[in-house]
């Protein structure tokens, strides 16, 4: 039994409709705050489905403003604009709502807001310091498990990437509501549940802080996420499935803030950075040739995680091992998502330079089951070219 700490969110939520009374809870767990911010992207707000939060919101006497700026992989700019909103209308309380982004551009303005700390001083582990803003996460994807991790990702030059790990990052309050989740489209539902899985698989094989509780929860992540994400794709509407979804998100998301990921996302990161691919997108292509590269190193845990998602699997670690990789890329194909790297644009003149940035990702390497070389990283884009 190794020694290990274990950290999260201190008061979780997970109800259909929760959202509608987040006036209710916030003056319940913050009865003196009056100013708060929605942290969001357009097109979230378009949807509507923010209305009935703010509604109660002001309904409890609060004033509410709202940052819709965010884009995927959101640069630099766009964090110093919205943390310079935020000091300008001297917000209070912190509210990410929307996907891994909005949730990472939530916290960020929670710690930035009022600090004379610079954003460049806080990339690393360990590097925030102060206090914050208080700050709710309420996901709309079942994938980053954001809401519960302390790492914040921004985009620092034209394809590169650097994240923030602190534990000020971590929310108060966590809210999961499938309400808000209705609308995803089916492709959108598929890559972001696939990466919350990757997020459970990674936890479950990390060279580092793997754990007990780290474990129990990847595993109960994963029969979530695979008892479910056929049926939240086909049948979106059901909102059982949503918010079986979103739980076995946000539990992989308490995996890995404590057992960290490895080179599926140290290789899915210039996919995103370089060619703009949807991060939940660019872990699935590169996920089964990362566990087939993996595996003579993590065969006999990859067999244990099987027994969820190829429970028909018998024989060898070895066998079961396989049985696991080769439902993942069933799962892929049968919800459409793109499967080769060569469908988002990539061709084989682009692989050394993912290659080269994937080894950028010493923070995530390190972690990994098997050691990656520059060569390594290579011949895996080229297996899913």
């Amino acid at each position: 039994m190794n020694n290990f700490d274990f950290r999260t969110v201190p008061y979780l939520i997970s109800q259909t409709g929760a959202a509608k009374q987040l006036g209710d809870i916030i003056t319940q767990h913050y009865p003196e705050i009056k100013r708060v911010l929605i942290v969001t992207d357009a097109g979230f707000l378009r949807t509507g489905l923010i209305a009935p939060a703010i509604a109660n919101l002001e309904q409890r006497g609060l004033h509410v403003s709202v940052f819709a700026d965010v884009v995927a992989d959101p640069p630099e700019a766009v964090v110093l604009h919205a943390v310079s909103s935020a000091e300008k209308l001297e917000i209070e309380l912190v509210i990410g709502f929307g996907g891994g982004s909005s949730m990472d551009v939530a916290k960020l303005i929670a710690v930035l807001s009022g600090s004379t700390q610079a954003l460049g001083s806080m990339y690393g582990i360990g590097n925030v310091k102060g206090q914050r803003l208080p700050l709710i996460q309420i996901p709309t994807t079942a994938g980053t498990g954001s809401e519960v991790t302390p790492i914040s990702i921004v985009t620092t030059g034209a394809t590169t990437k650097m994240g923030v790990v602190a534990p000020q990052l971590y929310a108060d309050i966590a809210i999961l509501d499938a309400e808000l989740t209705i609308g995803l489209p089916a492709k959108v539902t598929a890559a972001t549940g696939i990466d919350a899985m990757v997020h459970a698989i990674e936890a479950y094989t990390t060279k580092h802080k793997k754990n007990p509780l780290s474990d129990m929860l990847a595993r109960q992540a994963l029969t979530l996420l695979w008892g479910n994400i056929d049926e939240a794709c086909t049948n979106g509407s059901n909102l059982a499935a949503r918010q079986a979804m979103l739980l076995g998100a946000m539990l992989a998301g308490q995996c890995f803030a404590n057992a960290p990921c490895a080179a599926v996302h140290a290789l899915a990161y210039p996919i995103g950075g370089i060619f703009h691919v949807p991060h939940g997108l660019s872990n699935s292509l590169v996920l089964p040739h990362v566990l087939r590269f993996n595996a003579p190193n993590a065969a006999g845990q990859y067999a244990e995680l099987a027994s969820i998602i190829a429970p028909s699997a018998e024989g060898s670690d070895e066998a079961r091992s396989s049985a696991l990789i080769h439902a993942m890329e069933a799962l892929a194909q049968r919800v459409g998502i793109e499967t080769q790297l060569r469908q988002v644009g990539i061709t084989t003149n682009d692989l050394d330079q993912l290659a080269n940035d994937a080894m950028l990702q010493t923070r995530l390497l390190g972690n990994n089951p098997r050691e990656v070389s520059l060569a390594d990283a290579r011949a895996i884009y080229a297996a899913a070219l």
